[in-house]
């Protein structure tokens, strides 16, 4: 396998340390043509579909592939930003922030980039810009609170096979998890206490967070557990009682059993019940997509008054929010103990002239 040429090297350019910020990704129009090459890409991951590649292969390419793209194209379409995709707008602008707060916190060597495990940027893209300005050593910080194997994983995946092609490969850090930070979780519970005291607060409160078939858990996957524990320390964090929130799992795909409950059935059991107000979050997304902004604001509000319920609200994603960036700035800087304090190149080098000087004089 040939390796990937090197950026060219000057002795005395001080190392700096990356920072790669990675999303799920999304297609690069709300085109039946874009959607499908996205979805290929995404759903030929098999940490994304347990199932044998031949059967799998038939299913995607003889079915999925011919009738998904025209009716995702429609949905991206509904939710399609005047800058683009919301979840590449919204991602470029944490990598943004990000960098700005670093930068405010004194930490000018520190180099922020961004990436998507399906579309682009590209992973393999990202370390190579971050590798040309000299980036001897990369975080990973893949933007999923909670692990599962068909998220965070594949970020890693994708990471380490770019790295089995580089000739000079830079330290690597990953970040996992930060489904219990409390960073993240003062953050997302800002968030919303502000919508409440712009818009009052709900007679319940529904955590949805995306679902994954069952056999994952079953198989020792952490990221139900993880959802629990998210959906415990922001209602703590909130003031509320147990019987004023409840945790689901949308997107069920298939018919395969996924982890329960469902957050269709359970918008369902809200508006028969007459919730005269129910508010929806989406703590496991730290940016709007697809998935929150059209299956979530629009389809989920459509299940629930359907049934029966009342007022139907949305609270959108922490995006750029403040507190937020702050929080993963702290994030950043805690999975950098050992990187930040050690001399830079150039004095590196000034040192070893000094040395070879001095024993010239002898």
């Amino acid at each position: 396998m040939p390796f990937q040429h090197e950026p060219i090297f000057s002795h005395g350019t001080p190392p700096k340390t990356g920072i790669l910020l990675v999303n799920l990704g999304t297609p690069d129009a709300p085109t039946p043509k874009a959607v499908r090459t996205y979805l290929k890409e995404f759903l030929s991951d098999p940490r994304v579909v347990e199932m044998p590649r031949a059967i799998w292969w038939l299913i995607l390419n003889g079915i999925i592939l011919n009738t998904r793209p025209k009716k995702s194209a429609a949905k991206y379409a509904s939710i399609w930003l005047p800058q683009g995709s919301p979840l590449r707008v919204y991602t470029e602008k944490q990598c943004g922030k990000l960098q700005a707060q670093l930068n405010q916190r004194d930490h000018p060597s520190l180099l922020v980039e961004h990436a998507m495990r399906y579309g682009k940027p590209s992973i393999p893209d990202a370390l190579r810009k971050l590798k040309q300005m000299n980036c001897q050593r990369i975080l990973v910080v893949p933007l999923y609170p909670q692990y599962s194997a068909s998220t965070t994983a594949t970020v890693f995946d994708a990471v380490f096979e770019t790295m089995r092609q580089t000739r000079n490969t830079p330290a690597l850090r990953t970040v996992k998890h930060f489904h219990d930070d409390a960073g993240y979780i003062k953050a997302l519970a800002g968030n919303i206490s502000a919508y409440w005291e712009q818009h009052g607060k709900p007679e319940k409160l529904l955590m949805s967070f995306h679902g994954l078939p069952q056999y994952t858990l079953d198989r020792g996957d952490p990221y139900h557990c993880e959802c629990l524990k998210t959906g415990r320390l922001l209602a703590q964090e909130l003031g509320l009682s147990e019987t004023q929130y409840v945790v689901s799992f949308q997107s069920r795909f298939g018919k395969a059993e996924w982890i329960k409950p469902y957050t269709a059935a359970t918008l369902q059991e809200l508006g028969a019940q007459k919730t005269a107000r129910l508010d929806v979050v989406c703590p496991g997304f730290v940016a709007d997509c697809l998935e929150t902004l059209e299956e979530i604001a629009q389809e989920g509000k459509e299940i629930f008054q359907h049934a029966g319920g009342g007022e139907y609200r949305y609270i959108p994603c922490l995006n750029g929010n403040t507190d937020w960036i702050a929080a993963l700035a702290d994030l950043v800087l805690d999975n950098l103990h050992g990187w930040l304090d050690e001399p830079d190149a150039a004095e590196l080098e000034q040192g070893r002239l000094r040395a070879l000087e001095s024993g010239a004089e002898q």
